[in-house]
């Protein structure tokens, strides 16, 4: 019955109108990955991160400097490419906090401060890009993902024409065994499976650094829709937020 009723309850969370392996959404935000490998922007995305990282600012002049000279003089086009790289590859966005000196300081979107997973190297990058497309897709599914799927999901990742900019060594390593530990995911038995089958969840550090309906709101910027159009995902990320700010209220 248990299992049954769990069940039901991830139906009820699953998108109607489309599957995951057909879903132009999904396809968009996956394609996003060869954003950030632009020949313009690859040095200058890990010195963002590493701003990101140490919370310091960074100036119009910092960027321009860290891009070939030939693209120096029309850096507007430029510059608009680095935000919504930043923006739709890794939920972070860019803020001018300083007109007169250009200065900006970039802010998490999602919450999520990929703390044990940001480095210096592309690598680390691409992780942080697969970890947001993993945690929307789980949300996408029900709230959870068989083992099954996920390892589908990978393979038909690793089949797109961009696949050679996807620099991880073992992605599936990767998320079994960094981000279970990391607690941003969470690896367990279907319940009630014989024989046993195995699934993955957002992990508490999932929950405590973000929410539904940032995600759902972050997955429909990248698609340029209204998130109230993902009528299933977006009453289940609603009644998140009222039940969280009920909790509060009577925490007080």
């Amino acid at each position: 019955m248990a299992s049954s009723q769990r069940n039901q309850s991830s139906e009820h969370c699953i998108p109607q109108e489309e599957d995951l392996w057909t879903s132009p959404d999904i396809a968009v935000l996956q394609l996003l990955c060869s954003l950030y490998q632009d020949k313009k922007l690859i040095k200058l995305v890990p010195i963002l991160f590493r701003k990101f990282q140490n919370k310091k600012s960074i100036t119009k002049w910092e960027m321009q400097n860290n891009i070939e000279p030939r693209h120096r003089r029309d850096f507007s086009p430029l510059f608009k490419a680095i935000c919504e790289c930043m923006c739709l590859a890794f939920g972070i966005d860019m803020w001018e906090v300083d007109p007169t000196r250009k200065k900006y300081v970039l802010m998490p979107i999602l919450g999520l401060t990929y703390n044990g997973i940001l480095g210096d190297d592309l690598q680390s990058i691409s992780k942080i890009n697969l970890l947001v497309v993993i945690l929307i897709v789980i949300f996408w599914k029900g709230n959870r993902i068989s083992e099954v799927d996920l390892r589908e999901f990978l393979r038909r990742r690793e089949m797109l024409p961009e696949r050679k900019r996807f620099v991880i060594g073992d992605p599936w390593e990767f998320i079994k065994k960094d981000l279970v530990q990391l607690q941003y995911l969470e690896y367990r038995q279907v319940p009630h499976s014989d024989p046993a089958q195995y699934e993955f969840l957002w992990g508490p550090r999932t929950h405590a650094e973000t929410s539904k309906m940032k995600v759902l709101e972050h997955l429909a910027k990248v698609n340029s829709r209204d998130p109230r159009s993902y009528t299933h995902l977006y009453a289940e990320a609603l009644r998140e937020e009222q039940e969280a700010a009920h909790s509060c209220a009577m925490g007080q």
